[in-house]
């Protein structure tokens, strides 16, 4: 075998190339082309799940809102209700404040009827028992005599 030259080997290389890499290369670009395709599957559905996320998010953020203005109004109406007590026990309070102001003075006037009925009473009782007194001091001194 003799010396190949320039032309004979690219055209070998070429043969070599077509009947061996050529091939080869083919089979790796159909299989990049499935690899492409299965990540363009996978970016499909992590496109599709974010977008679920996102609206799911939505969804959890507008439940929060309705139900804490629906919380917030039954605050509102409780705190109303706590005033519209506190209003009646005070105006009721007034009520027993006077009530019992006046019931005080209708027993301090009693008393006092009572207490100038008591010392009257006394004061005659007192008055009888000097009367008395004297009346035996008379008696006394009659019988002694």
């Amino acid at each position: 075998m003799g010396e190949m030259t320039k032309k004979e080997f690219f055209e070998l290389l070429q043969e070599f190339s077509k009947r061996t890499l050529d091939p080869k290369f083919e089979k790796i670009d159909s299989q990049f082309v499935e690899v492409n395709s299965r990540f363009e599957k996978i970016d499909n559905r992590f496109e599709r799940v974010e977008s679920q996320f996102v609206e799911f998010r939505e969804d959890i953020i507008h439940q929060f809102h309705v139900i804490s203005e629906d919380v917030i109004s039954k605050v509102q109406l409780v705190a109303e209700g706590v005033a519209n007590l506190n209003e009646k026990f005070d105006h009721r309070l007034d009520e027993l404040e006077k009530k019992n102001d006046s019931q005080h003075k209708d027993i301090l006037a009693a008393i006092k009827f009572s207490y100038a009925e008591l010392d009257r009473r006394i004061t005659n009782l007192e008055s009888e028992m000097e009367t008395l007194k004297r009346r035996m001091d008379i008696l006394e001194r009659r019988s002694v005599s």
